[in-house]
């Protein structure tokens, strides 16, 4: 079983795709994990480190490119990012969303910033990435449709959103779909 899981900053991605990993035994693929190392180890904010993959390409698809031969060659695993359900065309896609305050409001809570600061740069980091995402891959970051569930994560906690999941994902397991899940 190939999952991904997508959604904007603070829509609860890691979280459930942990969640889910433990419950399966499946191992989590970050991109945004990835993208957030990087910027560490330049020294540098992730509205810089954006700012940066504006103008070197290189970086969006070094990650995007990692996903791809992660999806096309290992299963049983759970890619957690943006870009994730673009990159694995055989996976059970999942998208998060929330009001962007509430994402904000759960960033707020993991970093230590302001609500102010926190909307200013997740506002700041969603615009680069759409602007990068059309460039390099003509995705439309905003376009849903690529996605098997859209689970609205302020209507539901981790658990129950796990719970929802874990019924599909049985569906499809016990259908012997778990090789080659079919989007509709």
């Amino acid at each position: 079983m190939l999952i991904t899981v997508s959604g904007l900053p603070g829509s609860g991605t890691t979280t459930v795709s942990n969640l889910l990993a433990k419950h399966y035994g499946m191992e989590v693929i970050s991109a945004g994990e990835v993208f957030r190392t990087l910027a560490k180890e330049r020294g540098v904010s992730l509205a810089e480190f954006g700012e940066l993959a504006e103008k070197d390409d290189s970086i969006d698809i070094q990650i995007d490119k990692r996903q791809q031969e992660i999806a096309a060659t290992r299963d049983h695993i759970i890619l957690e990012g943006r870009l994730a359900g673009h990159m694995a065309p055989r996976a059970l896609k999942v998208w998060l969303k929330a009001p962007v305050e509430v994402r904000v409001q759960r960033i707020v809570g993991r970093e230590s910033t302001s609500f102010e600061q926190a909307m200013k740069e997740t506002l700041e980091r969603e615009a680069s990435e759409a602007l990068r995402y059309r460039e390099i891959h003509g995705i439309d970051i905003c376009d849903l449709s690529v996605y098997d569930l859209v689970i609205e994560s302020n209507r539901w906690n981790q658990f129950q959103i796990v719970h929802i999941l874990s019924s599909c994902i049985d569906v499809l397991i016990n259908k012997g779909g778990e090789q080659t899940v079919e989007s509709s």
